[in-house]
């Protein structure tokens, strides 16, 4: 019987670089994506390692992460 090697998939990296190639993310301003999606493409962990890599800051409401794309401060206001 022949053993069966499993290779793990990799990360869709094009999906991830679409989502940083948005006139947004240029701007400075904001995007959005589901976190079904994220999870489905790219894994929760490889987003939060591109986020920080950039700087960014990642924020997770409900079923959306928001990607907030400046590396300034963060202040989160009632």
């Amino acid at each position: 019987m022949h053993a069966v090697r499993l290779t793990p998939l990799r990360p869709n990296e094009a999906w991830l670089a679409q989502i940083f190639a948005a006139k947004a993310v240029s701007k400075g301003g904001v995007v959005r994506r589901a976190v079904a999606d994220v999870e489905a493409e790219v894994g929760r962990a490889r987003l939060m390692q591109e986020v920080a890599r950039r700087g960014y800051h990642l924020i997770e409401c409900g079923d959306q992460f928001i990607i907030v794309c400046r590396d300034s401060d963060l202040v989160v206001h009632l």
